[in-house]
């Protein structure tokens, strides 16, 4: 008798034993620095080319900040945007869904500030996060729903916002006004034609401040830059370090005065190739501190930082990304789905964690990003996501690959793109002209899209063809149709 309740006491303590080592896995996913999960820090920059950064192949000018973070970390070679247009790409971000599934598919305006919002049920990684207890911030640029409207980013997740709300009001360098969350922040300076404070300038201070306040919790911080968009104004101090260095210089000419001001056309800039430096100078220097407030508060260690771009290098407000080669050799720019419109820088930082100095040619994209975090924090993800996570790429173990990437475009006649290993297919006009024939190529022997196999490598193209059919549903919040409102204009 002794015996049998002896054994029944090691059974139970031994299942005990295994429910609590599987609680512990359960939220340990990560294995992270001390007791605290890390602080998650994105910096989106905004049209940032592939090429546009010197860890990535740039030649006439250097981003020193940036590259610090590839050196000490980890650079992606294979990384994409979600879209390749502003609020696609950010609504993919935020959701972990491509653009066949995401809510929001293109830049539709609502008048008269802001973009047509998320909808109330879409469940955003800044509201996972706020589950899991982290103070969340974002600073910079959103473009996902109109102040006060479901989209807001007081409504999905965001304890804190300041900046632009709207980004055809992000066009703009001294801008009116900022949105501090529901209050709007009058500039004072910048009326009419004025240009005393430079729109990045408080938001960055405020994305400082919220690391201040925060540095004994665990936070989220989103910086979405709206640099080095259009318009091509950067401070005079930074403005005179590369004026003359970059002949012959490129002026625009834009709008100046008259109702339309500072309310989506771009200012004329006469020195656009120094500006452009400037601009992204100045962003590489936004980055440096904010690794440098990590640094003094002692909490880098305790901070995962990943920075990327949210589509390719733009044609428009005078800039000139063949003079750069921001598109670092590949095909296509801003609103294409060559891979010069999509495929993006992307770093990932974490001091500790990431082998220094690392690289890897695994493809991945926005819509990982949720589940990558989530994996790093020790939570679960809804299923219904299209992500995988990257964090075995982080980290050194063995990683799980997409059976397909897809993106869908609502510009220009409607555009379609799907990567399955090193095949992509792409299609243009796909609205207008449905039966237009799609192209593809392999981008390991052709990573410029040079060559189309369509006509050679029927199968392979037939067998794309299938998973794009698949690939996307309906959404409530955007039909796939050409006659849509693009805000870039």
């Amino acid at each position: 008798m002794v015996k049998k309740i002896h054994r029944n006491l090691i059974t139970i303590l031994f299942l005990a034993s295994l429910s609590v080592l599987s609680m512990f896995c359960s939220t340990k996913k990560a294995e992270v620095t001390g007791e605290r999960r890390p602080n998650i820090i994105y910096i989106l920059a905004d049209d940032l080319g592939y090429g546009d950064l010197s860890c990535y192949g740039q030649k006439k000018f250097s981003t020193p900040n940036i590259d610090r973070l590839a050196e000490e970390g980890i650079r992606f070679t294979q990384h994409y945007s979600g879209s390749t247009v502003c609020a696609p790409s950010r609504s993919s971000l935020m959701t972990g869904l491509h653009t066949g599934h995401t809510p929001i598919r293109g830049n539709k305006e609502w008048k008269p500030e802001g973009q047509w919002p998320m909808p109330a049920g879409t469940y955003t990684i800044a509201e996972m996060l706020k589950e899991a207890g982290y103070t969340t911030g974002a600073f910079g640029k959103w473009g996902l729903g109109y102040p006060g409207s479901e989209g807001d980013p007081n409504n999905q997740g965001f304890d804190e916002f300041y900046g632009y709300n709207c980004q055809r009001i992000a066009h703009h360098y001294y801008p009116f006004h900022m949105w501090h969350n529901q209050k709007k922040v009058v500039l004072e300076g910048n009326e009419g034609k004025g240009r005393a404070v430079y729109g990045p300038d408080p938001i960055h201070k405020q994305a400082l401040r919220f690391m201040e306040v925060n540095k004994d919790k665990e936070f989220f911080m989103f910086y979405p830059s709206a640099i080095p968009h259009a318009e091509l104004f950067a401070p005079e101090s930074y403005m005179e370090k590369y004026r003359g260095k970059f002949m012959p210089e490129k002026e625009y000419v834009g709008v100046d005065d008259g109702e339309r001001l500072k309310l989506g056309p771009y200012g004329s800039q006469p020195e656009a190739h120094a500006a452009f430096v400037a601009m992204i100078n100045y962003l590489d220097d936004q980055v440096g501190e904010i690794v440098a407030k990590l640094e003094e508060l002692g909490i880098e260690r305790h901070t995962v930082i990943i920075f990327s771009s949210d589509n390719g290098p733009h044609l428009e407000g005078g800039a000139d990304p063949e003079y750069f080669n921001s598109n670092g050799g590949l095909k296509g720019y801003k609103r294409d789905l060559y891979e010069g419109g999509i495929r993006v820088p992307m770093i990932a930082w974490w001091p500790g964690k990431i082998k220094a100095g690392s690289q890897t040619d695994h493809a991945s994209a926005f819509w990982d990003v949720m589940p990558t975090v989530a994996e790093i924090i020790g939570v679960d993800v809804p299923e219904s996501i299209d992500g995988i996570s990257f964090f075995p790429t982080l980290t050194g173990g063995p990683q799980a690959q997409h059976p397909y990437l897809y993106w869908e475009f609502h510009e220009r006649g409607g555009r379609q793109a799907l990567r399955r290993g090193d095949w992509k297919l792409v299609q243009y006009d796909v609205n207008r002209h449905p039966e237009r024939p799609c192209e593809l190529y392999n981008l390991s022997a052709d990573p410029g899209e040079e060559n189309d196999l369509a006509d050679e490598q029927g199968a392979i193209l037939d067998e794309l063809k299938s998973l794009i059919k698949d690939a996307r549903t309906d959404s409530e919040v955007f039909q796939f149709r050409a006659a849509t409102y693009d805000a870039e204009k």
